[in-house]
């Protein structure tokens, strides 16, 4: 079947699934008109005004889907998003305006930048776009700010590619009926009454029909999108483009996670437009494979069963098929397309103000290096607060056994602790010399129920991880406040603190004696005797 009447098929399904509506609507309304005219008694009266009844919540819930369906196209506003005009970023426009020439469309009415990793155009369209309507362009500020100026132009030919007339308008309609049967399924799926959700497995059924049907009609278009990106930015550039965007991603996700956040359990920010500009700092420290490295072994998120978009292997491979142009991808020579943008921190401040919640503008704003170190310090008195409770449990045992008195029950509660002084650094290396971590530190550092049954090896295994990290935490608070520490943003690896080297070097192997099943504090003590006596 060619591609003509499969669009031609899905767009008299899609036409179907409004009809569905209408024959119900008149099939309740015969029915209703039966009642009352032929069919009423006064025996049955109760019985005709349930049916009634019935028939109205019925009615009313198709009419919401109907209404739903023919509202599917409906623009609402960007409450994320920063608005950019023609007079604002000339450079930017010029580009959008371009690839929309190239592929025979009109551009955009309304170009929004956003923060995510995503490029996309919507139309306020009429009876699912046999009549055109206003336009509006999404771009995400990660996509500029990872991609050169001729791999944006890929991404922006294709966006336009979804609604250009190279091969026929009655895919361009199947693709926005797809989107709108989906809302529709959506709003059917998420109502609270029985008569909603009985009306709703209906047009749920029809739904995943339409949805079959059309599939190789909307992945069609998305492959005819890719063909026309590498008409306008050149065969290299497309592919490139393909393969750099799920890259892009898991780096975006990576810095959300790892640096815009870091903050967050101290109530602070990073600086004004650094929350998402701070990304800009992330890619220039890690070109080429190291941001790759990125999203090695991380696994692709699995596709909706209904996703337009076909595997990217195959995509690439079709594209690669493609007769040469003789355009070079030129990655290393290109300019980054955020060079397109005029005033970018002001952007970013800008797109900031709009995601942040509005909580945020109460909270401190804190420079990359002091976010680091506060947050070391931070993690690293979460990481020996439980270790410093256990050993002072242990020793506190310890002297009430020598004393003569009822030792601490094992499982007694932190807080009893609260009025006691927790040990230092060197109290918890006696502590081990004496031989209490096994014999009785161990048991007293919190675990689940599941490895409290634990003993000999095992238990020491479970447990020695917990332990080497409180003694880091230590370790790490005592060359902080002794000034040997200073913050690292390491925007190529992970934010953390920069070490003497000789603490770099053998800190690991002094911390794993001290927690071996015979510990020996004797490497970690000497390290810490090379510290400035002063300021130790």
């Amino acid at each position: 079947m060619t591609f003509r009447l499969r669009a031609l098929r899905a767009l008299v399904l899609l036409a179907g699934f409004f009809q569905i509506g209408v024959v119900l609507l008149a099939a309740m309304a015969l029915l209703d008109w039966l009642l009352v005219t032929r069919l009423s008694t006064a025996k049955a009266a109760w019985f005709e005004g349930a049916v009634l009844t019935v028939t109205m919540l019925l009615a009313l819930a198709i009419l919401r889907g109907m209404f739903t369906f023919l509202r599917a196209g409906r623009l609402g506003p960007v409450p994320h998003g920063v608005a950019v005009k023609p007079d604002d970023q000339p450079e930017l426009w010029e580009q959008v305006r371009a690839a929309a020439e190239a592929t025979g469309e009109r551009p955009p009415d309304e170009l929004y930048l956003v923060a995510e990793v995503n490029a996309g155009v919507a139309e306020q369209s009429r009876l699912l776009g046999l009549l055109p309507g206003r336009r509006r362009m999404l771009l995400g500020l990660p996509l500029l700010a990872g991609l050169t100026v001729p791999r944006l132009r890929a991404v922006l030919a294709h966006e336009f590619g979804h609604y250009g007339n190279l091969d026929t308008r009655l895919g361009g309609i199947t693709m926005r009926g797809r989107e709108a049967v989906l809302h529709t399924v959506e709003m059917f799926s998420g109502g609270s009454t029985q008569m909603h959700q009985a009306i709703g497995a209906l047009y749920v059924s029809y739904a995943h029909m339409f949805l079959r049907t059309s599939q190789s009609v909307a992945r069609h278009q998305e492959l005819a999108a890719d063909r026309v990106a590498a008409q306008h930015a050149g065969r290299a550039a497309t592919v490139a483009t393909l393969r750099a965007l799920p890259v892009l991603d898991a780096a975006h996700t990576h810095y959300m996670n790892t640096y815009a956040g870091i903050g967050e359990p101290m109530g602070a920010l990073p600086p004004v437009g650094e929350v998402h500009g701070g990304f800009r700092r992330l890619l220039a420290a890690r070109p080429g494979k190291r941001l790759t490295a990125l999203s090695a072994g991380q696994r692709p998120s699995r596709p909706h069963r209904y996703d337009s978009h076909p595997p990217t292997a195959e995509r690439v491979a079709l594209i690669e098929k493609l007769p040469a142009d003789g355009r070079n991808d030129g990655a290393e020579d290109e300019p980054a397309a955020l060079t397109l943008l005029r005033d970018v921190d002001g952007v970013f401040a800008a797109i900031e103000a709009r995601t942040l919640p509005h909580r945020a503008a109460q909270l401190r704003r804190m420079s990359w290096e002091d976010l680091v170190m506060a947050r070391a310090v931070l993690d690293a008195e979460a990481w020996s607060r439980p270790l410093l409770v256990a050993v002072a449990r242990a020793l506190r045992s310890s002297a009430q056994a020598a004393d003569g008195a009822a030792p601490a029950r094992k499982g007694a509660p932190a807080g009893q602790l609260e009025e006691a002084a927790l040990p230092g650094l060197e109290e918890v290396l006696d502590a081990f010399d004496r031989g209490l971590l096994w014999m009785e530190v161990a048991d007293r550092m919190p675990k689940p129920p599941q490895a409290a049954r634990l003993t000999g090896p095992s238990a020491r295994n479970f447990i020695r991880p917990k332990i080497f990290d409180g003694l880091v935490g230590m370790v790490h608070l005592r060359l902080t406040r002794a000034g040997h520490a200073a913050p690292d943003i390491a925007w190529s690896q992970r934010p953390g603190l920069a070490l003497p080297k000789e603490w770099e070097k053998g800190m690991d192997d002094a911390l794993d004696a001290a927690v071996a099943d015979t510990p020996d504090t004797a490497p970690l003590r000497t390290l810490l005797a090379g510290l400035d006596p002063v300021s130790a």
